[in-house]
């Protein structure tokens, strides 16, 4: 087998922070995305929380692409980079994606006020295309460049990198809310379409410019060519994508860790497409309004993640972080549930406060395992097989969201707007406690043994 491609030199601290530039702009489309896009469609332009949900869970139904998207940046460079084309590439196009997705967003709510139609439907049918071309861009854009990460940063440097990126993505959220809200003020009260989407789709425009903007200065330099003879060495000894599925599938501990991530990743995520729509209908807070809702948790969630990353997991360990994180989830979503009882907007600002704080703490002490639990031989892969679980849970959490929103408004005719609330946070605080549970199952030891005496025999059949 021939000798692998020179590994790429540790980035400086510096550069570490720019290129978490790109992680700051995913959280931003994200924040634009999944909430004030999907708030609109919920409250604004009347249509079912299940179309909503399930069209935004097309953007994360595509997550096997994940690990297609890993594999390629392992083992097919372009231009002698493995990882910066197939960035670039997915940020320009999630980027046009993005602009068309206001226009026709409106127009479908102007058919289905017609009647659901042939038109309609084909409408509403590409909507669901969009969005799920949109998650085969993103996936295409992030999961080379988390390996990227793995590529550029040493074992004991990762994990405060890791914190670093993940504390930026938050940032970028933040940073559109905030931009959302003094943007879009003009909006509050505004229900007539005509006046909405020219608005919303100058917003759109804005945001794209400065990500793409963002996007090149971020990765601008991150991963010099290769020499073509060192390019060849490396595709000649990359593992093979049926090897990197045999590391994959080695360990028990992988199908552990998968079903943890879903199960974590649901109950941050269930409430997510209905959030600002709880925020409107039972706190009657106007758009701009439940924007902030997303800064709230954004800012606990940096305060989580710092926390985590300085002093909670040096001090418990991985595994005890991720379970305390994961109890101050189920805890959240308590409180959520009384703060609609209580009616008090400053109270359900509070208790973002402590959600995103939960997040933070939990999501730092996630992603610390994922590194451990990712082989330097099959980075891509690994993370695409990461990505995949949250990605996956993310959908469901999108669909299932909206879907028990409808269920409960069927269940509860009548009943004040809070009732069917109540019901999606009461089974988000199951699936918490469900996480809870499986993660007391990982195993850190058993994996490394099972998939170090699996990759000895992968490399001792391709050297036969």
């Amino acid at each position: 087998m021939a000798s692998a491609a020179p590994p790429l030199s540790p980035l400086r601290w510096i550069d570490v922070l720019r290129l978490s530039l790109f992680q700051g702009c995913v959280g931003a489309m994200a924040a634009v995305f999944v909430g004030m896009l999907n708030r609109v469609m919920i409250t604004e332009l009347a249509l079912p929380a299940l179309l909503v949900g399930g069209a935004l869970a097309c953007e994360q139904f595509v997550a096997p692409s994940r690990v297609l998207f890993g594999h390629l940046s392992d083992n097919h460079p372009i231009a002698g980079r493995h990882r910066l084309p197939y960035i670039l590439l997915g940020a320009v196009l999630f980027s046009l994606l993005a602009l068309l997705s206001v226009p026709l967003v409106f127009h479908t709510a102007r058919l289905l006020d017609g009647g659901i139609g042939l038109t309609a439907g084909f409408s509403i049918a590409a909507i669901a295309g969009l969005f799920a071309l949109y998650g085969l861009a993103v996936s295409m854009a992030t999961t080379p460049y988390l390996a990227l990460v793995i590529d550029r940063t040493t074992e004991s440097q990762r994990p405060r990198a890791v914190s670093l990126l993940w504390c930026m993505l938050t940032v970028g959220i933040i940073v559109a809310s905030i931009a959302i809200r003094l943007s879009l003020r003009s909006l509050d009260g505004v229900t007539d379409p005509s006046v909405l989407e020219p608005v919303l789709a100058g917003f759109m425009q804005r945001l794209v410019l400065v990500v793409l903007a963002l996007t090149l200065l971020a990765i601008a330099g991150m991963e010099p060519a290769r020499l073509p003879q060192s390019v060849a060495s490396s595709r000649d000894g990359a593992i093979t994508l049926a090897q990197s599925w045999a590391l994959i599938t080695s360990s028990r501990q992988v199908a552990v860790f998968f079903g943890f991530l879903v199960l974590f990743t649901l109950a941050l995520f269930i409430q997510d497409p209905i959030l600002e729509s709880f925020g409107g209908e039972v706190f009657s807070m106007p758009i701009s309004a439940t924007a902030l809702l997303t800064t709230f948790w954004g800012v606990g969630t940096l305060l989580g993640l710092v926390m985590a990353g300085l002093w909670v997991v040096p001090r418990l360990g991985k595994l005890p972080t991720a379970r305390l994180g994961c109890q101050l989830i189920l805890l959240s979503l308590l409180l959520l549930m009384v703060s609609g009882v209580l009616g008090q907007v400053a109270f359900l600002k509070v208790v973002m406060l402590i959600f995103g704080l939960a997040s933070g703490i939990a999501t730092n002490s996630a992603l610390c395992l994922m590194l451990d639990l990712t082989l330097p031989q099959a980075a891509g892969t690994f993370v695409g097989v990461w990505g995949l679980a949250q990605a996956l849970s993310r959908a469901l959490g999108k669909l299932v969201g909206g879907g028990l929103l409808d269920l409960g408004r069927l269940l509860f005719p009548g009943a004040p707007a809070l009732a069917p609330y109540l019901l999606v946070f009461g089974i988000e605080a199951l699936v918490a406690f469900a996480a809870i549970l499986l993660l007391s199952r990982v195993n850190l030891r058993q994996f490394r043994e099972d998939t170090g005496r699996s990759l000895s025999r992968v490399l001792a059949l391709e050297l036969g």
